[in-house]
């Protein structure tokens, strides 16, 4: 991730366009903006169209994640947010939960880059969502991309595979009363 590794693999080119949601938790407003100005720094940079999909709190991040992957057509997910610790348990569960989920849906095929930031205190959230310093968001948009350009590399459909209504082409059908049709 961007800000924590001298590892730079630049950013991937793509052939055909590339529409990417960026799914935010605004609940710490400086915080959100200035994810969003790294995330969208990013992707405007590569050259993706991206849109903005707001939700209360990062438990939703991978719910909404799910609902834009089933009703639209994004081939990839920034997924932003902070959880900063406070006094009870609640941290731990937003925190875990927020990433099983996003890791559920990247093993289902989804190219998901994960910023939700996971942080002790504010001077740590803001270090982490400061587009300079760690930058956290802007390596979730980078992550993101690689895995659609992996996606596109190794996803092409391997052809002939799953239903054809009316049976494959030149094949006979029999009929319940009997007759066949070709």
């Amino acid at each position: 991730m961007a800000g924590h590794s001298d590892n730079d693999l630049g950013l991937p080119t793509f052939d055909k366009p590339v529409k990417v949601a960026i799914v935010i938790a605004p609940y710490y407003t400086a915080i959100s903006n200035a994810q969003l100005d790294a995330a969208r720094g990013v992707l405007d940079r590569a050259g993706v169209t991206h849109e903005t999909i707001e939700v209360p709190g990062s438990l939703e991040v991978p719910t909404a994640i799910g609902i834009a992957h089933r009703m639209s057509n994004f081939d990839g997910f920034v997924a932003l947010g902070c959880v900063i610790r406070g006094a009870t348990s609640h941290y731990d569960v937003v925190v875990n939960e927020s990433s099983r989920a996003l890791t559920m849906l990247g093993l289902q095929g989804l190219c998901i880059g994960n910023g939700i930031i996971t942080v002790e205190n504010r001077d740590q959230a803001e270090e982490r969502a400061d587009g300079a310093r760690l930058n956290t968001a802007g390596g979730a948009a980078e992550a993101a991309l690689h895995l659609i350009a992996l996606t596109r590399k190794y996803g092409a459909p391997k052809g002939n595979l799953g239903f054809k209504p009316g049976g494959f082409s030149g094949d006979t059908i029999e009929i319940a009363d009997g007759s066949s049709t070709a």
